[in-house]
Parts: structure tokens; sequence; C-alpha cells
């Protein structure tokens, strides 16, 4: 087994190696090029490139331009080099904070100071898409053959789906919210922690359909801390929030005539959520930044010289299983940690006021 698992990971390093080693023989290989185009979006999902062979698949390009639709695919921008309908995505030389949006142009190119409302499918967009596809196509499959199979004990892909509901509903829902009000919130819980133990996954396979850095955009791991933050106050009782505006067994004086306490209570209510997507984001970045920044000493060292960067492959490349491995562990603890926080902040929410003995 151990070695099904190394012959596996070495094939997967030797996948980014086949693209960086193409792109070398075309221009001077630029490490931090590399990455931030990993780390960023893109309106094509690259597969491979190959001497001047350029593979990807074309994504859906959707804008709002004074009141008109236009859709098309991203491939009549030949890869960001050519407009299109009077749009092109942006370079350096259109101007700071521009690159790699889709920007209004004349007919020479000249970027005209618009730019469209755009609701285009990127690859990250797509790569959700994936994900919540695998999440319906598991729960709804297992609920399938857990009718089949009732009464039976469970196998195969029921055991999968029964580990992840028992984990969410004892070890998190059921301790954190409470045992009579969980089953309120699991759907919610229980999705998110899918959502982002998959995306986390997916996010280390550098090939297709995996690749795409879901849970290291920010505005993705926003929406989802959006999504704890509404419900939580939502669900919030008059317990919760009289302890937001008036706590009870702090002296007046820290209420009144300066509301410190309350601003205080108040101001948490928003660092919560932010720190939820503080934490998911960074620590997923971070990986996805140590694992190629590994993988890129070789190619820089074989730059210089292929016996050098041959020699010198062996340590980046040892670091770079140690961190693939780990980074599979840290997509577990993320999403746990994650609906863990969601569930505690939901569970303070619905808490009831003890009686006074």
């Amino acid at each position: 087994m151990m070695k099904r698992v190394f012959l596996f990971l070495i094939v997967f390093f030797l996948s980014f190696g086949v693209v960086f080693a193409s792109e070398k023989t075309e221009e001077q290989f630029d490490a931090g090029e590399l990455i931030m185009e990993h780390l960023g979006d893109s309106y094509y999902w690259h597969i491979f490139t190959y001497k001047s062979l350029d593979a990807s698949i074309p994504l859906p390009i959707i804008l709002i331009n004074d009141g008109k639709v236009d859709v098309f695919m991203s491939s009549r921008f030949h890869h960001g080099h050519s407009p299109y309908k009077g749009y092109k995505i942006a370079t350096e030389a259109d101007g700071e904070g521009l690159e790699g949006s889709i920007i209004c142009v004349d007919d020479k190119g000249v970027y005209t100071g618009k730019k469209p409302l755009d609701f285009s499918i990127t690859k990250n967009v797509f790569a959700i898409f994936i994900v919540a596809g695998l999440i319906i196509f598991l729960v709804l499959k297992g609920a399938k053959i857990a009718k089949q199979r009732e009464g039976q004990a469970p196998k195969g892909l029921l055991t999968v789906v029964e580990f992840f509901i028992s984990f969410i509903k004892d070890d998190i829902a059921g301790p954190s919210i409470g045992e009579h009000k969980y089953k309120k919130y699991l759907p919610y819980l229980l999705t998110a922690f899918l959502f982002i133990f998959f995306s986390n996954l997916l996010g280390l396979f550098p090939f297709f359909p995996g690749g795409a850095n879901i849970t290291g955009n920010i505005a993705v791991t926003l929406c989802l801390a959006v999504f704890t933050f509404v419900i939580t106050n939502v669900s919030g009782n008059k317990h919760y929030w009289t302890h937001i505006i008036n706590m009870p067994g702090v002296p007046w004086w820290l209420k009144f005539p300066l509301p410190i306490m309350p601003v205080v209570e108040i101001l948490g209510l928003f660092t919560k959520p932010f720190s939820l997507t503080i934490r998911l984001f960074a620590n997923i970045t971070a990986g996805h930044v140590m694992i190629l920044s590994f993988i890129c000493i070789i190619f820089i060292f074989g730059e210089k010289s292929a016996a050098l960067g041959y020699g010198t492959s062996v340590l980046p490349l040892f670091f770079a299983l140690f961190m693939t491995a780990l980074e599979v562990l840290v997509a577990f603890i993320q999403a746990y940690v994650f609906t863990l926080l969601s569930a505690i902040y939901i569970g303070m929410a619905t808490e009831e006021e003890h009686a006074k003995e």
C-alpha cells in the first residue's frame, strides 16, 4: 500500500514537471509568476502545455455592458492575446489593478476606461460546480443505497456517507448546539464541511478536475463566513441579544454613558466571521505556496544546469511530498475547525438562559 501511495505522489509531482519544463523552453522560468497564476483565478482551465501546444478548457464569458448582455467562450480571447467584441483580458500594460480582469477596448485594443459587469464562469466557479455536483451525488446516492439496504449493515459508498453524517452530528453539531436543537442546523454544517473538505482535496491535484484554488480564494471563504454570520444572528434568541446590548454582571459605568461593553460585543459579531474567513484562506494559501516553492527550486537550479537541477531535486521533492501529505491532513482539519466554530457560534446564539438557583 505504501509503495502505491509513494508511486502516486511521484507521478503527481512529475505532472508539475511536464508543465514547468515545457514553459521553460519558451521563456525564462519565473517561480513567482507561476505560483501566483496557480493561486489566482482564470477564464480558462489550463490542462497542459507542450511546445507550441497550449491545451485548455474554455469557459463561458458572461458580460453586461450598457444594458447589453454578451455571452461567448473564453477561447475567443486566444489565451488573452486578442480582443473580441470590444473586450479583452487586461495585462500590466493596461494599468495597475486591471491585470487579469475583462475590460472594454476600442478598435485598436486600447482601454476605454470602462469595465463591464462580469458574471463569467471562471475556473474557481466551475470548480465549485464540480464540488457541489460531487456532494449532491454522494448524498443522493448514499440515500438511495440506504433505502435499498434498510436494516442491513452499511458498506461501500454508504459507509462513507454515514461516517460524515455521524461525525458532524455526534462530534460537532450535537455537543456544540444541543441535542434538542442541532437537527435544524445539521444540513448547513454538513454541507459546509463537505464543501471545504472536497475543495481542499481537489486543490492539491495539479490536473483536471483538480488544481483550482477554491478555498484559497478569499471571496469564497468570506461567502462561507457570511453564511455562518447570517444563520447565527438570525437564530439568536432574546438571551443572546441581551448579552450583547446589556451584558448582565458588568458594572454600569462600562455601559453608560459611554457604551464600552456593547460596542465591544457588537464588534465581536463581525470579528468572528472575519476570523473564519482569514483562517481558512491563509492556511490553504500557505500550503499551496509551500508545495509549489519546493518544486520551483528544482527548476530554478535546472535553469542554471541540468545536472545541478537533477542533483538538487531529491531534497526539494522530499519536502514537497511531505508538505503534500501534511496538506491532506490540513484539508480535513480546516474543514473541521470551520464547521466546529460555526456550530459553537450558533450554539451560543440559541442557548437558553439558565434558571437562577
